[in-house]
Formats: structure tokens, sequence, C-alpha cells
């Protein structure tokens, strides 16, 4: 069995289904299918299915072309039922992993994929989970979940773990040329995924357990919400001091050794940083650990959207104005400069927490032309002379290369700049992080 699925993968003639179709799962099926592979694709979200079933990317990191390409040559297909998997030697876990509440891991999405695959899978398929998780979670529950079915861990079936690194928006590092990391239960299990994925990435790197390629994703993600946690703790520190960090992190650049920039900000968005190190954090907390820097760090970055709605109330008080009814335009509401992905991105919840202060708010993006997500339902405002004039502050929240700044400093009474579009620029109009 182990043979044939080798002879499989290695002749690209292994069906592959990936379960979860966003930001991981998508760009992933599309990749296995361009280079050979039949691909199914399983989502819940009907709206996902139908676009790519009429040959429509959802995804910045996928174009259009690429999906209508794969689907044409019949090497894609996109499904809600899950019936499919009854024919796939492969099977790929994409689901999300969000949090149910400050600090506890929700693995509901993973163990319901788990227990649809138990129902419907062959015998002698491949199972990859790639859905970020706490160490332990590949051998401690995904094994049992899918044994209870029959069978047995490297004979019956074979299961990694195999961490997502996606960037979104990054036209230097993609899918197919970030390294990959993968844990097998066996070696076996790691040997296969290794073939499986040399197929469409250029480096794989083996690690021995699933366990350990678990932890390799938590301490990626742990260190970069460590370092911005601690940079907005400066930034906090400079602005006490009148020092301007911005300055410092530039000098500080110049070092060639023993140090690497983070920049301040409102917190940190998309899915990664905000959440998965908390998972890291409960498993250790649940083993009898406590994690300082992790929780340190997470508040830190929380409390920054407190920390600018004080520094905005200090500014319009210097103008002799109450944040009450005043008129604030929030310049970005993305996470990430140019990348239409609004996922716990920072300048939203700004929004809502200057909306509970009573203040009147708007926001311009040139990507995001509409905000319909939780309690905010706005229209992003034209950026001219007359609209810029009209508000008390300007928050540029985040840095947009469609945006003219030049026309914003030009027209606005005050500007809060937190992404140092303003760099080197001495104005008194310019107030920053």
């Amino acid at each position: 069995m182990l043979a044939a699925l080798k002879r499989k993968i290695s002749n690209k003639t292994a069906k592959v289904a990936v379960i979860g179709l966003g930001y991981v799962g998508l760009p992933l099926a599309v990749n296995f299918a361009k280079v050979g592979y039949k691909v199914f694709g399983l989502d819940m979200d009907q709206d996902r299915v139908n676009k790519i079933k009429n040959k429509v990317s959802y995804i910045l990191d996928v174009s259009t072309k690429d999906v209508a390409k794969v689907i044409n040559n019949g090497k894609f297909e996109a499904f809600t039922e899950f019936e499919v998997l009854k024919t796939a030697d492969v099977i790929i876990i994409c689901v999300p992993t969000p949090l149910k509440r400050k600090y506890t891991p929700d693995i509901s999405y993973i163990l319901s994929a788990v227990r649809t695959i138990r129902k419907f899978k062959k015998k002698g398929a491949l199972i990859v989970l790639e859905s970020t998780t706490y160490p332990g979670t590949t051998e401690e529950l995904i094994k049992p979940e899918l044994e209870k079915g029959g069978g047995k861990v490297g004979r019956d079936f074979y299961l990694s773990f195999s961490p997502e690194r996606i960037d979104p928006g990054n036209e230097t590092y993609n899918v197919t040329t970030i390294p990959k990391v993968v844990g097998g239960l066996t070696p076996a299990c790691g040997e296969l995924t290794k073939l499986l994925y040399n197929k469409v990435i250029k480096h794989i790197h083996v690690v021995s357990t699933a366990k350990a390629a678990e932890m390799t994703k938590l301490l990626e993600n742990s260190f970069r919400i460590i370092n911005i946690g601690w940079i907005n703790e400066v930034a906090m520190m400079c602005e006490k001091m009148d020092v301007d960090v911005w300055e410092v992190i530039e000098a500080a650049k110049t070092k060639p050794f023993g140090f690497m920039p983070f920049y301040p900000g409102l917190g940190v968005g998309g899915h990664c940083i905000p959440d998965d190190p908390l998972y890291l954090y409960w498993k250790a907390k649940n083993m009898g650990f406590s994690s300082k820097y992790i929780k340190l760090s997470a508040d830190t970055n929380t409390n920054m959207i407190d920390y600018a709605v004080t520094r905005i109330k200090d500014i319009l008080r210097q103008k002799k104005k109450r944040l009450l009814k005043s008129k604030i335009l929030v310049l970005g509401c993305t996470y990430k400069k140019d990348v239409k992905d609004l996922r716990k991105s920072p300048p939203l919840k700004l929004i809502e927490a200057l909306k509970e202060k009573k203040a009147i708010v708007d926001y311009h993006d040139p990507i995001i032309p509409f905000l319909n997500i939780g309690d905010l339902d706005m229209t992003s405002i034209t950026l001219d002379e007359k609209n810029l004039k009209k508000y008390d502050c300007v928050v540029v929240a985040t840095d947009h290369s469609r945006v003219n700044y030049n026309k914003v400093l030009k027209h606005a009474k005050v500007i809060f700049d937190v992404r140092n579009i303003y760099a080197g620029k001495k104005d008194k109009k310019i107030v920053k992080l």
C-alpha cells in the first residue's frame, strides 16, 4: 500500500483533496492542479465554491486566470459535499483555528474535518494537517480520532503535520517558494509528505515528529508577536521621553549584526500573529508552565488601540477640541499595505473604539470601497481637498501606495501618523505614534 501511494504521488495520478479554500487552501490546491494532480477543493462556504465553479479567484495570491486554467483542463473541481473524499489518495486540512476566548483555542473546525475524513477516507490515504494548532494536536487528538474508524497510522493510513507559511500579498515568497516544514507520525508518513510537497515546493525540511513541526510554526509566530509587542512598548516609552522612535529604529538598523527591525503600530492583524502564539500559551499553561512573554506581548499589542485613542484625545485637546463629536478620518483599514485583507485588522478596532467614544468617524481605503463587518457599515469617502478640510484629525493607520499623502499633508488640519508615512518630515500638523 505504501509503495502504491508513492507511485501515485510520483507519477501524479494521486487524487488530492484540500479541505478549506481560504488563504492557505486555495493557493495550495491550484498549485497542485497546475503541476498535474487531480484536485478536489472542499469548503462549506457555498459562495467560495460558486466562485471557483465560475472560474473566479477571491484570493489575492491566486489569479483568476490560474483558476480558470486548472478548471478548464479538468484538474480542479470545488465541492461543498464531502463524499468525494472516498476517492482521494491525499487529504490536506486547511481549516481555520480561531480562539474561543482570549486565551483558549478553538479546534472545532479541525475536529469536524477529521470526523468527516474518518467517515469517508479510503484505506492507505495520506492525511496532512496544515492548520496552525498547539503542539501535540496531530498525535494526541487527530490520530486517535482517525483510528476510531479502524486501522492504524503508518499501516492503514498516513498522517503528518506541515504548517502553512502564507504571507498574503508577498510578491517574492509564495506557496511554492517558501520552504516547507514536515513532521510525520512515522518515518513513512514524513517520507510520503515530503514526496508530495516536493512536487510543488522547492525546499522541504523534515523534522522528527509532528509535534516538532507544530512547535516550529508557533515559534515563528511567537517571535513576531513578542518583538512587535516590545517595539510597541518602546514607542510608548519614547513618547514619554520625547524621543522619535522611528529615528531610533532607523539608527539601530545600521548595526549589521544582532538586530532585526520591527515597527510599532496599532497592534497586529491577520490570523497568524494575533491568535497562533496563544495556542502555545494555552498548551504550556495546561502543562503547568506560564509563558510570560507571549501573554505580555499579546496584551501590549491589544492595548495599542486604547493608547492610540488617548493620543488622539490629547491631540484634539491641544486644538481645544473634545473627542466627543470630533470628526476623525482613518486612512487605511487593512492590516497590511496594499493587501485586501481585513482579518483582525487593527484599524477596524480603532474605528470601533472611536465610535464608542462618540466621535464622528469616516475612513478612506483605496482597495476597500465599503465595510460591512461586525457593527461597521461604512463606505470609503473620496480623498479630496473639501473632505480633508472638514476633519479635526486624520489618522494614517495603514500605508497604501495608491494614497496621495502629500495631498493629505497639504489639506488636513492635523495628522496622527501611525505608520510613519511622513518619515523625516517636520511639520506642525504631524504627530507621530
